[in-house]
């Protein structure tokens, strides 16, 4: 029989590995993790305001399908 705190590290691995495997996906499909790009802004550039949620998945989406000779994939 699986105790109490058992149970509650198979929920934390199993939401740990849930969380790996979004990301991974998002990023197959190039969409980068907000969280992760907030981060990244507020440690190495303290000075500079994160784009917002949006602006993050635009910015993103135009670089994955080239918008703005950005050097994505096109189709055409």
């Amino acid at each position: 029989m699986a105790t109490a705190a058992s149970s509650q590290d198979f929920r934390a691995r199993f939401k740990a590995f849930s969380k790996c495997v979004c990301d991974g996906a998002r990023l197959m499909v190039g969409q980068g993790d907000y969280g992760a790009y907030v981060a990244h802004i507020a440690k190495t550039h303290p000075d500079q305001t994160p784009m917002t949620e949006r602006e993050f998945f635009r910015n993103r989406e135009n670089a994955r399908f080239g918008v703005g000779n950005t050097g994505g994939f096109r189709c055409c």
